[in-house]
């Protein structure tokens, strides 16, 4: 996992003015990789805190509950992504280019150990998306960034030259959606990376 910057936090959640005892983002990546492996409901506070590197009494004082815990994973989950991708597409030149960086990304992600993994927004979505309102919106409305992202850049490369005209760019933007998510699912499987890409490169004719 990339590794974004990391600092203590002063104040606990919903505790503010009590000093954390702990480093928040070092603890969170803890708790991200527990809740992919065993999801929401298989995992124990005692778990969490042995996974997050603290003791329970001090993970009471930053969370009111596991379910705050969850949702704080989920945000720096989706923070690391989103940085991760945003680097990736510094040096992108056109639309395709950027496309092929997402994309190759994925492959990345769903192939391999960390492909067996999973994604936590994947399995979130599974386990609570029907029954949990909180997990459903901020799932939802990143699925929804993801769409309007592709749906941006295959616009770029219609004006740039690199994505062919006759594309719809919002009915391709939800088909890129489902191809990058479920590569995630199929990635638990133990695709090799190899495997991944080749369905990047159909992917990428299509597109050009």
């Amino acid at each position: 996992m990339t590794k974004a910057h990391s600092s203590p936090v002063s104040s606990p959640v919903g505790q503010r003015g009590r000093p954390r005892e702990f480093d928040l983002d070092a603890a969170l990546d803890g708790a991200i990789g527990v809740f992919t492996r065993k999801g929401f409901h298989g995992v124990s506070v005692a778990e969490l805190a042995g996974a997050m590197n603290v003791s329970a009494g001090s993970l009471y004082k930053a969370f009111p509950d596991k379910h705050a815990i969850f949702i704080a994973a989920i945000d720096r989950y989706i923070s690391l992504r989103q940085a991760n991708i945003t680097a990736r597409l510094t040096n992108a030149q056109s639309g395709h280019a950027a496309l092929a960086a997402i994309l190759t990304a994925y492959a990345e992600l769903a192939s391999g150990e960390g492909g067996k993994l999973g994604c936590l927004v994947v399995a979130s979505n599974v386990e609570l998306g029907s029954d949990d309102a909180v997990v459903a919106n901020r799932i939802a409305a990143q699925l929804g960034r993801y769409r309007q992202r592709f749906a941006d850049l295959l616009k770029q490369g219609q004006q740039d030259g690199t994505i062919r005209a006759d594309i719809d760019p919002d009915d391709m933007a939800s088909l890129l959606l489902c191809v990058t998510q479920g590569m995630r699912v199929v990635g638990k499987t133990g695709q090799s990376f190899e495997a991944m890409q080749r369905t990047v490169s159909q992917m990428l004719l299509i597109l050009a």
